[in-house]
């Protein structure tokens, strides 16, 4: 199986960019190697960071920094200022790691198509960097969550997380890749049960909705298009033709947002292992589908919407 083509947003934009760059440095194992590299240095960087989790936490094997006392802080300060606010919201280490663990000039030639999308703040819409246009501001914008950091201006315009228009974004994939397979990687749960009872629950679950609701669109888009069975335009017909498959784990609905400011290595092993066991249940279920018919039911799956 070869890859086409990668759209990301936020950890998924860092994913695509350092897995297309180790790809184009050593194939496949390249591309391992380096998403190692670059999630070590994250963790790394992370190991004297105050945002901890509390001691019965740790004891108990809990993932979530909801009893941090750094944590509880953080967050109620986020409801009362702003980024601009606080001047230590404009260091980013981020930046550092990327430019570390990416060489952008190797990823401009790579033979996987990136599409890394980021929000215009002033409109509203949505960007897309291809492999060409490609730089850390663009990465970081991708990944820049509004409550913790000061927009990053490109070309004179400021962006935040791109999961607000695109989460991630299908459109190019479909209309510049030749692959007419696309495999979904979710990360955040479209469907979680219950209703959530407090604030924090609250706003996580807002803004659960909120970046699911542009891939929701696009495929609903798509299940209408499958339904036209006459006079396709050729636009249709590249969207009706594509092929769509999820790979999803049970195991994300359990975890809270604050789960996302968790770097310790143990964890992002955790993450690591369950992807891949998530991978090889769909690969064991679901490989002799690539290249033929979809696996994913898009009309059950968005059965409502």
């Amino acid at each position: 199986m070869q890859l086409d083509g990668i759209s990301g947003t936020s950890a998924g934009a860092m994913n695509a960019a350092v897995l297309a760059d180790g790809y184009a440095e050593g194939g496949p194992e390249g591309a391992r190697a380096a998403l190692e590299r670059f999630w070590r240095r994250v963790s790394d960087a992370a190991r004297l960071s105050p945002l901890c989790r509390a001691p019965l936490d740790v004891l108990f094997g809990n993932w979530t920094l909801d009893n941090s006392p750094m944590y509880i802080a953080m967050d109620l300060a986020s409801r009362v200022f702003s980024p601009y606010d606080l001047g230590m919201a404009a260091f980013n280490p981020l930046r550092e790691i990327l430019a570390a663990s990416i060489d952008l000039r190797r990823l401009r030639t790579s033979p996987i198509k990136i599409f890394i999308t980021a929000t215009n703040v002033q409109t509203g819409r949505g960007r897309v960097f291809r492999n060409a246009e490609l730089t850390i501001d663009a990465l970081l914008a991708s990944a820049c969550l509004p409550t913790m950091y000061k927009a990053i201006e490109i070309d004179g315009e400021p962006y935040w997380d791109g999961g607000y228009a695109g989460n991630p974004t299908i459109t190019p994939l479909v209309r510049e890749c030749n692959a007419s397979d696309t495999i979904l990687i979710q990360v955040n749960p479209i469907h979680r049960p219950g209703v959530p009872q407090s604030a924090r629950d609250i706003l996580n679950r807002l803004n659960e909705i909120s970046f699911n609701s542009p891939l929701v669109k696009e495929l609903r888009m798509i299940a209408l298009l499958r339904r036209a069975s006459s006079h396709r335009k050729a636009e249709s017909a590249l969207w009706a033709r594509m092929r769509i498959h999820r790979i999803a784990s049970d195991w994300m609905v359990k975890l809270g947002a604050s789960s996302k400011l968790i770097a310790e290595w143990r964890f992002l092993l955790r993450l690591r292992d369950e992807g891949r066991r998530c991978a090889d249940a769909f690969i064991a279920a679901h490989g002799r589908d690539l290249g033929r018919r979809s696996s994913l039911d898009l009309d059950a799956f968005l059965e409502g919407v």
